[in-house]
């Protein structure tokens, strides 16, 4: 039903005027009525309500074993949203993230079983019914073996060896690209105990039971690992290493000291390794280096042990703090010994845990460990600011809007918000105006290039002036205006359990949420009114009716940049009435215009891949990119955009021979070496029909004759090459 909201501000005039000469009123009712025909600013008050919001936030725990298989269920993670006091605490959270842990423990010699992973796709689709994303490890032991030596914990400890990790990664990359929509992030696990990449058989063990240090075979192991994991994780999210050295020894290599560069925001969100690379800290605020966090493990021959306990928090921790900007932070506490200093700030003069948080801008932590610390954030009485801070929190300072907007004209919009929380978005988000018939319930959608992935609590005010046009066609009458925070995933875009929510309120202290649609109210109501002349709005962006219904939808939609070739992939489920797909483009200063043209499949009912490649680009340019689905009768509906950043590439030399061939070839790289790295093949229609490891050979001799798509990914750069098989 239609939402009826009048908010019109009526101009009163002061009984004085009626003591001014008539002309001088004439002229201040005309004056004051232009003005107030224009324009109209709102400010909204700040809510201190703490509220469920995507991706951010306290967590829920749980875990599953391969001996018994505990199946989330759809309730079970509904029920997420609601007041919950872990056992021993002495607070509630409402949450939408899920730790989940997947232990291995019965496949350390061996594949792992279709039950097992059948397990692992139920839980990740019971997720996304229930509203909540995932924060998947995989481990494969969580034992604590402390007889026969002097440590809490001995050795062997029971983790899986190299080639097993690497093949488990490869069986899981197909469920973990399926269900990318609900994956928040994925920690890297794996290697040693509980997957905290430590006490380790097979990667080197750190620990006083072991060397007291990690060599360079160790960390050569340990980036393989992570390389495999980097490429079986879709590229739309991050992968977080449990040390900060970690990240420094794959990105720089494995001499690279603790005073390495951090991601800087140039680098921020460009897809690379580096920018996909976050932390997630198990014994946070345990000590001063956080019981082996902000550790230099050593590299080299033996006798260069680590800095033991006191670790290397002079540059480990600033670097922390800075990449930590920019990528996705979190974990939870351990001890309560590093106590009063893990305390909430201003409760004794050496505390300043929940100053921690913001520094090192964590997005989530654990609810139900460690209690001793987690109450005393209670009883210190900071614990209801922490819950409101874990990850973003955007308020809303004042807008300016247009009150009146002709057909085929531009909306005028200022609109001023703020970030209070301790970090900014890690996953991509949309932003939306949304213009809803007051009358009708019609709903017109307006896209910004904003992201709010490059809104941190240091940017300060942030300011949203989009020029956003009104099609000539749109119908005239009173629309509502609000604000949407969408999950740009297909698959949920719709749902408003993943859209965020504004941490301000309307004018009086009503709460503008919209818990149905997901959207934010911004009280204020704009009216479209016949076009005065010619219609000329020149921004390239216009209003969508949201309600337009085609035989297709749109799964997945992605770019991806290389020196010379944009690689467009997109994924859809079509009908017979589904007549083609128009692929437009864009630069900074230019508007959309169409770049290529694909007809449908004629696939129905199913999901089918596509594949473009725009090579009719500039290296060091940006563009943005948006597909236009036309059906059989001509009606048109548009996509999402997304945006690539051409770069210098040094997979430019990759070649790929003979070509054509049989299927068997080989690829050359320009030197003697194979790079860690991943390949895929896709066949003429986009789907995937091999996924490796990257290897001098490359066996396509089972595919049916025809063209093929080989896509070869090295740390952050991709390579896209055109084969054909005979």
């Amino acid at each position: 039903m239609p939402y009826l909201k009048p908010r019109t501000e009526r101009l009163r005039l002061n009984s004085d005027l009626m003591y001014l000469p008539f002309r001088v009123l004439l002229l201040l009712m005309v004056c004051t009525g232009t003005v107030q025909a224009q324009t109209t600013t709102v400010t909204y008050p700040v809510s201190t309500v703490d509220f469920p919001n995507p991706e951010r936030g306290f967590y829920r725990y749980t875990e599953t074993r391969s001996g018994n298989y505990d199946q989330l269920t759809e309730s079970e993670l509904a029920d997420f949203r609601n007041p919950y006091t872990p056992n021993g605490a002495q607070y509630s959270i409402v949450s939408t993230l899920a730790f989940r842990y997947f232990f291995l423990e019965d496949f350390k010699a061996g594949p792992i079983s279709a039950a097992y992973l059948n397990g692992v796709t139920a839980d990740f689709a019971a997720a996304r019914a229930a509203g909540v994303k995932i924060i998947p490890r995989f481990a494969y032991t969580d034992e604590v073996n402390g007889n026969g030596c002097p440590s809490f914990i001995c050795p062997p400890y029971g983790d899986a060896p190299k080639n097993i990790v690497l093949d488990h990664i490869d069986q899981l990359a197909p469920i973990l690209e399926a269900n990318r929509d609900v994956i928040a992030a994925v920690q890297m696990g794996f290697i040693g105990t509980w997957g905290e990449n430590y006490y380790t058989d097979f990667f080197g063990d750190a620990s006083p039971e072991g060397n007291g240090q990690l060599f360079d075979a160790d960390w050569q192991n340990r980036n393989e690992v992570l390389s495999a994991l980097l490429s079986a994780v879709p590229e739309e999210r991050m992968v977080q290493v449990r040390y900060p050295q970690a990240k420094q020894r794959y990105i720089y290599g494995l001499q690279a000291p603790t005073t390495a560069a951090p991601l800087t925001s140039a680098e921020a969100f460009s897809g690379t390794d580096k920018a996909r690379l976050g932390f997630h800290n198990d014994c946070f605020l345990a000590s001063a280096a956080d019981f082996g966090t902000y550790v230099d493990y050593g590299n080299g021959t033996p006798g260069n042990p680590n800095p033991g306990a006191g670790g290397d928090t002079t540059n480990l921790k600033p670097y922390f703090a800075r990449d930590s900007r920019y990528v996705v932070v979190g974990g939870e506490t351990c001890s309560d010994g590093y106590n009063p200093q893990n305390n909430c700030a201003g409760t004794d003069p050496a505390a300043f845990g929940d100053e921690e948080m913001r520094r090192l801008h964590y997005s989530y932590l654990n609810s139900d460990y460690n209690n001793e610390v987690n109450n005393d954030w209670g009883t210190g009485g900071c614990m209801e600011a922490i819950k409101r801070s874990l990850g973003y929190r955007f308020e809303l300072v004042s807008g300016t809007y247009g009150n009146n907007v002709e057909q085929g004209g531009e909306l005028a919009l200022d609109l001023q918000l703020e970030n209070s929380g301790y970090a900014a978005p890690y996953n991509a988000r949309n932003v939306e105006l949304i213009l809803r018939n007051t009358a009708t319930g019609s709903v017109w959608v307006g896209t910004l290039d904003d992201d709010p992935r490059l809104w941190p609590r240091e940017a300060g005010t942030i300011s949203l002036t989009p020029g956003i046009c009104v099609p000539a066609f749109m119908a005239t009458g009173t629309y509502d205006l609000l604000l949407n925070l969408p999950d740009p995933m297909p698959s949920l875009h719709d749902n408003p359990d993943f859209s965020i929510r504004l941490g301000s309120l309307l004018p009086g202290g009503a709460d503008g949420w919209e818990p149905a649609t997901g959207y934010n109210d911004l009280g204020h109501q704009v009216t479209v009114v016949t076009a005065g002349g010619t219609p000329a709005c020149g921004s390239g962006n216009f209003f969508v009716a949201e309600n337009t219904s085609l035989p297709v939808d749109l799964m997945a939609f992605t770019a991806t940049a290389e020196a010379k070739t944009v690689a467009l992939r997109w994924e859809v489920r079509e009908d017979a009435g589904h007549g083609y797909t128009v692929i437009e483009r864009k630069e900074l200063t230019t508007d959309f215009t169409e770049t290529g043209h694909l007809p449908a499949s004629g696939n129905t009912a199913i999901t089918s891949s596509y594949l473009f490649a725009d090579e009719d680009v500039t290296a060091g340019n940006t563009y943005y990119y948006r597909l236009r689905f036309v059906d059989l009768n001509g009606a048109t509906k548009y996509s999402q955009t997304v945006v690539a950043t051409l770069k210098n590439d040094g997979l430019s030399r990759v070649t790929i021979t003979p070509n054509p061939s049989n299927g068997h070839l080989r690829l050359n790289f320009g030197t003697t070496e194979v790079p860690r790295g991943r390949v895929l093949v896709l066949d003429p229609l986009g789907r995937v029909v091999l996924r490796q490891r990257l290897t001098g050979i490359l066996d396509l001799s089972t595919l049916s004759p025809g063209a093929y798509v080989v896509s070869v990914k090295v740390a952050e750069e991709v390579a896209v090459r055109r084969v054909v098989i005979r």
